[in-house]
């Protein structure tokens, strides 16, 4: 008797199979803009398919090491990481996921929907990039605040060229050294600290907790300058090399790879997921640095611009790994058969499959929606992108998030006891999915962002309009949806009103996450009815039961099982 071997599921193409995908990018680049855009997404694609793919699985069977000694003794802190490792790093860098939106060409062919491409890009690259994605967020992040006016143009111009080179020679990506210990979140509780250098460089001296992608060349640390005070308002922003090569206080005589004086990895991170990403611990003893900005003026607020950009590209990751871990359950239902027949043919799991891909949809909106506010902001600076993005960073992070845990969750059970061995690569999609609610704040650290947005920023107006301009498109389309949105609307017209009268009320802090999220979920239904309105039946379905999902609560089951093939 021969022994049954499952069918590998194979999943289509990421790209010419993501419908959804490409009606955004025909609404929001106009049909030559797509089309301007369509080879270089169709190259990654394919590279997804099939070698980014295997080095993906390289780097996940291969995690990093720390070496911390040579072999005669002289520390070397090297971080030795696998061969896909390095071929997702060289292919961020060709397709040019990092480097799209500061690319004159892009910027005038694209304007502002470069940073909507770019979306794409990582929508197509990040799910299965090992968490490369990760470095290519804080390198994009890291790259947003060196062109910020107020840095040093020496700087900018010695670090900026090498994070948005396309050419894997040159390019390099950055860590991200904020939190310590005792504070996490807490900023205010840093204690490293800068001191100013005769050469106009810093030294910086202090313990870094949670440092991702820890093999980088660079790194932007938070320092408090000497003197500056307590408080998290006067944080200041240093890029820190991470290798000989680059500090001028290495000797002559040390190699360029060893470690930069004053720099020393402690440990790796023995993580839940993210495993072939090399975090670490690192500790800081007069370490070179330089500025990002005048550290005599309170810094935080320039550090916000590298967060902002890692928030809308965790919110990008969650979406991305929702569709691709959609495209996978998918692809097996097809090639799985129980009780006779397909288990893509059973009205239960269908039922399931449906609901995932309004998840899919919701999720994917708003981290679009975010990406298209960050380029109005970075080109041509529109007032109305900056006050929104102010709110929609944290409700897009936030939301996706807790979608991608609860989504990656369900996937493992698609695949039934398969999903829950390794060799697989399935629970992998439930691992990595729980480091995105906690990079770049909590869900509850979020959601006490928005209410600081709301009640000192005014924050809530662009966001409520954007709502009851959705309720008016989307009555031609379903007065039913109209109505429900229109009842949240008010809802939250109100819990807004209450968080500007007395923001630290008991009541308002508590319910800060359930606000947030109610925020998020009708600015989805929004995001969907706009696009539902351009023209896209899928997002007209999506819309519809997204709503009654999570606005009204409602079972979707029968919808979702006999309109799977649509939503997805």
């Amino acid at each position: 008797m021969s022994r049954y071997v499952q069918p590998v599921p194979t999943p289509d193409d990421p790209y010419t199979g993501d419908a959804l995908l490409r009606s955004w990018l025909e609404r929001h680049l106009g049909p030559a803009g797509h089309a301007a855009a369509k080879g270089r997404l169709a190259d990654l694609a394919a590279e997804v398919s099939g070698p980014l793919r295997a080095a993906h699985a390289d780097a996940e069977a291969h995690p990093p090491t720390l070496v911390r000694y040579d072999a005669w003794g002289a520390r070397v802190d090297r971080i030795d990481t696998s061969a896909g490792w390095q071929a997702q790093r060289a292919a961020a860098a060709r397709h040019a996921v990092v480097a799209l939106p500061y690319l004159e060409s892009a910027r005038a062919g694209f304007g502002a929907a470069a940073r909507v491409v770019q979306h794409a890009l990582l929508h197509l690259y990040a799910p299965e990039s090992a968490t490369f994605s990760c470095p290519v967020a804080m390198a994009d992040g890291a790259a947003a605040l060196l062109s910020l006016p107020g840095v040093d143009p020496g700087v900018r111009g010695d670090w900026l060229p090498r994070l948005t080179s396309t050419d894997p020679d040159t390019a390099v990506v950055s860590g991200q050294w904020m939190t310590e210990s005792q504070g996490g979140s807490d900023l205010s509780r840093s204690t490293t600290t800068g001191r100013p250098a005769a050469d106009g460089s810093w030294r910086l001296t202090g313990e870094k907790w949670f440092c991702s992608a820890a093999d980088a060349p660079i790194a932007v640390a938070l320092a408090r300058p000497e003197g500056a005070g307590r408080g998290s308002r006067v944080l200041a922003p240093y890029l820190v090399p991470r290798y000989a090569a680059d500090s001028p206080l290495a000797g002559a005589s040390t190699p360029p790879d060893a470690p930069a004086p004053g720099v020393t990895v402690h440990r790796l991170k023995d993580k839940l997921g993210t495993r072939a990403l090399p975090t670490a611990e690192i500790g800081l003893r007069d370490a070179y640095a330089l500025p990002l900005g005048d550290p005599d003026v309170p810094g935080l607020t320039r550090a916000m611009t590298l967060v902002v950009v890692t928030r809308v590209h965790n919110a990008s990751a969650a979406a991305s790994g929702i569709r691709r871990g959609l495209a996978y359950a998918r692809a097996y239902a097809q090639a799985r058969h129980v009780a006779g027949g397909p288990l893509a043919d059973n009205p239960l799991h269908r039922a399931t499959l449906g609901a995932l891909a309004v998840d899919a949809a919701g999720a994917f909106a708003l981290a679009g929606h975010a990406f298209a506010l960050l380029g109005r902001v970075e080109v041509g600076a529109d007032p109305d992108a900056v006050a929104e993005l102010r709110v929609v960073a944290p409700l897009a992070k936030l939301a996706t998030g807790r979608l991608a845990v609860s989504c990656a969750a369900e996937y493992v059970e698609a695949f039934g006891g398969a999903g829950y061995v390794e060799d697989t690569g399935v629970p992998r999609l439930l691992r990595d999915a729980q480091v995105l609610p906690i990079w770049e704040g909590t869900t509850n650290v979020l959601a006490v962002d928005v209410l600081r947005a709301v009640a000192r920023e005014d924050a809530a107006d662009p966001l409520l309009r954007r709502l009851d301009a959705a309720v008016d498109l989307a009555r031609p389309l379903s007065p039913a949806l109209a109505d429900t949105l229109a009842t949240v609307t008010a809802e939250l017209r109100d819990a807004l009103a209450g968080v500007v009268a007395d923001p630290r009320a008991v009541a308002v802090v508590a319910g800060a996450r359930g606000l947030a999220l109610r925020m998020a979920y009708a600015l989805a239904t929004a995001l969907l009815v706009e696009h539902a309105a351009w023209g896209d039946e899928q997002a007209e379905l999506a819309a519809r039961l997204w709503a009654r999902r999570w606005l009204r609560h409602e079972d979707v089951s029968a919808d979702a099982h006999q309109h799977l093939d649509l939503l997805c």
